[in-house]
Parts: structure tokens; C-alpha cells; sequence
């Protein structure tokens, strides 16, 4: 896998998580929304720590910087 997170992309999606995982377990969102809410926040923090985004790619889009030739 090639990476295609840039590190401001990886900070932004950590920092979602771990606030969508606050706000689950203090009881804020309850029910099917907060398992919703801790799946996607668990991919975030997959993503993040590959620096990898399979919907990037499928897009076509890349946020890290590129290396010159």
C-alpha cells in the first residue's frame, strides 16, 4: 500500500475519533448512532495510523506531498 494521508489529513481524523469515542462513552450519543459513530471512528483511527485511505485512492486523490524526481 502506497501512502496517501498527508499528516494534517491523519491529525484531523484522529482528533474526529477520539472525540466521536468521547461522546459515545460520556452518553451523549446513545443507540444505533453511537455504534455507528465508534465503527467509523475506529476506521479513522486505522487509517490514520496506515496513513492510508482506500477511498482516496479509489477517488484518485492523495494529501501527502510527493516526492520530486
Amino acid at each position: 500500500m502506497t501512502k496517501n494521508m498527508g499528516s494534517a489529513d491523519r491529525i484531523v481524523r484522529t482528533l474526529i475519533a477520539i472525540v466521536a469515542i468521547y461522546l459515545y462513552f460520556s452518553g451523549t450519543v446513545t443507540g444505533v448512532v453511537g455504534v455507528i459513530l465508534i465503527v467509523i471512528s475506529a476506521i479513522f483511527l486505522l487509517t490514520s495510523l496506515i496513513s492510508f485511505c482506500p477511498l482516496y485512492r479509489i477517488f484518485g486523490l492523495k494529501t501527502c506531498k510527493t516526492k520530486q524526481a
